[in-house]
């Protein structure tokens, strides 16, 4: 069973990528991550087509996050419940498996803009927010994912100058440990499992060439619940999708379950 994450930075205008994708990745569920479109405008024919059903919620031009499945899932939930927020940032579904029911989460956690700013301060109370919520799912659900578009980079290997990011924003110090309180409640970051080429990125900058340079970030992860830990025998990303005419700025995160 193999379960991807990809901040796609517009479904609207990246379509006929996420088509391309699952017709070459055919994985088992694809969290999606910016889809910047409103619910109306969600392409659920064009997926069908190609054998996806999707849960999803969105708003225009921000945010919006998706699960696109071969199978139809349940018990889906929009948003971190108890927790007022008009920003549409978590979708999390229930799919069958051989070994029991899975529950994956497709998150876009806040950027937080600058070290600071009002939307610093609202990223770590969401995180707080976030990791209460998954506290609860995992009691619930001991196969846990939970994929998505995290807006951290958990430390300096993830990094591609840490002396120049050293203290900014999807770095501090703050937003690490938001990260690791998440690990804390007994998940654990799956590319982390495995011995990984060194400057391994997920995101790189639109600008001054950055993929070109290798000057990106990780900051794109897929944490699972022990249970599903044990039957992970890899986690890669896949940074060839970058390469794309007009891609997303990030690549996907695939990680494959013995199940």
């Amino acid at each position: 069973m193999k379960l991807a994450t990809w901040n796609i930075n517009s479904l609207n205008v990246r379509l006929p990528q996420v088509i391309a994708y699952l017709q070459a990745n055919p994985v088992d569920a694809l969290c999606l991550q910016e889809l910047k479109l409103t619910d109306d405008k969600f392409p659920i024919a064009a997926l069908e087509e190609i054998g996806y059903r999707a849960v999803f919620t969105g708003q225009k031009t921000y945010n919006g996050v998706a699960i696109l499945t071969r199978q139809a899932v349940g018990d889906v939930i929009k948003n971190i419940p108890g927790y007022d927020d008009a920003q549409q940032r978590v979708i999390a579904a229930t799919l069958d498996t051989p070994a029991g029911e899975l529950r994956v989460v497709s998150a876009y956690c806040p950027n937080g803009q600058s070290v600071g700013s009002d939307k610093y301060a609202y990223k770590l109370a969401w995180f707080s927010a976030f990791r209460d919520w998954l506290q609860q799912e995992l009691a619930r659900y001991p196969r846990l994912a939970v994929l998505g578009d995290y807006n951290v980079a958990p430390d300096d290997r993830d990094v591609h100058d840490p002396v120049k990011w050293e203290g900014s924003v999807l770095v501090s110090e703050p937003e690490r440990e938001a990260f690791r309180s998440l690990l804390s409640l007994g998940l654990h970051d799956a590319f982390r499992l495995f011995e990984q080429p060194p400057k391994s990125f997920s995101w790189w900058d639109y600008r001054q060439f950055a993929f070109r340079r290798n000057a990106g970030l990780r900051i794109d992860h897929i944490l699972l619940s022990d249970t599903l830990k044990a039957v992970c025998s890899s986690c890669v990303i896949q940074r060839e999708i970058r390469k794309n005419e007009q891609p997303s700025d990030h690549a996907p995160v695939v990680a494959t379950l013995e199940i």
